[in-house]
């Protein structure tokens, strides 16, 4: 595959996990200086690696949560629970990986990714069954 055909593909598959307003923005703010950076993305983020068939997306949305959570990537975090919403990432899904975040990267960065996680989903309309649960007695 050529690097066109890489970026063209890319930028489909970054569109449908990200949403057209996101791409568009980062599109928008590219300059000559971000361009090399941006072009990298399309092609290879997105047009390698999101694009391959060994995962399918739902799946590296659920990765991409647990590594930036686990980085402490908060902006990056944000773009991509939203972007595993859009996947089809459920709320309890999103504990899930956020707890399992916790034991293998540490509580303070999953504590953050949870304060992140609640302020993503409640801007997006999306509650988690568990919510307003109680406590067992």
């Amino acid at each position: 595959m050529d690097d066109q055909t890489r970026r063209t593909q890319g930028m489909a598959v970054r569109r449908a996990v990200l949403g057209d307003a996101h791409v568009d923005a980062a599109v928008a703010g590219t300059t000559a200086f971000t361009a090399p950076l941006q072009d990298l993305i399309a092609r290879f983020a997105w047009g390698d690696i999101w694009s391959r068939p060994g995962l399918d997306r739902r799946t590296r949305s659920m990765l991409t949560v647990a590594l930036l959570a686990g980085l402490g990537q908060d902006h990056e975090l944000g773009m991509h629970l939203r972007g595993a919403i859009r996947n089809g990432v459920t709320p309890e899904e999103i504990t899930e990986i956020l707890l399992h975040t916790a034991v293998y990267a540490g509580v303070p960065k999953a504590n953050r990714a949870f304060a992140i996680a609640q302020d993503v989903l409640g801007a997006a309309g999306v509650e988690s069954a568990q919510a307003g649960s109680e406590e067992p007695s």
